[in-house]
């Protein structure tokens, strides 16, 4: 698998009324191909959300946009630049952060959550000293972390709509 330096080319998703943003780290091999987040099939993403939301699996990239909205969830990755090797975090370096001051500033966004170990630590190094606003980490959705089945996965990000629950009342 070769190695190189790639820019990340997907823009975020959100709307003024966005509650929540969920990053990621940088898109996957698959993520860049299809042009959106979450792109390969075995990534549980969109069931974890679907599950959580009671709402159908959306399946299109409109679809995707339309329930992120939807359910005032943004998305988007802490990375704008790096080195990587295919898809793997572990060998990313030479990190360039995305701007999220601009999206939380354009946004309602009151809770921050990271998909994985990687996006959480390269937030809390590089944007949470810019922005001071703390994220929280939850379990990858990536089939990497096959330790994690779907049901637990569900379990441990049902905490995004109890948060926005919260926020609505």
């Amino acid at each position: 698998m070769k190695t190189a330096s790639v820019i990340h080319e997907i823009p975020p998703v959100y709307d003024k009324n966005s509650k929540v943003l969920i990053l990621g780290s940088f898109p996957s091999v698959k993520s860049r191909e299809s042009q959106f987040f979450y792109g390969h099939p075995q990534n549980r993403f969109w069931r974890v959300l679907s599950e959580i939301f009671w709402d159908t699996l959306p399946v299109t990239m409109e679809e995707k946009k339309r329930f992120l909205i939807k359910h005032h969830v943004a998305v988007w990755d802490v990375i704008a630049q790096c080195t990587i090797t295919g898809s793997s975090d572990s060998s990313i370096r030479d990190v360039t952060v995305n701007d999220i001051g601009f999206l939380l500033e354009q946004t309602e966004i009151q809770q921050i959550y990271c998909n994985g170990a990687t996006a959480y630590q390269l937030y809390h190094k590089y944007c949470e000293p810019l922005l001071g606003r703390s994220a929280a980490k939850l379990p990858s959705t990536s089939p990497a972390n096959a330790g994690w089945g779907l049901e637990r996965l569900v379990e441990a990000w049902s905490c995004i709509k109890e948060g926005q629950e919260d926020l609505l009342h």
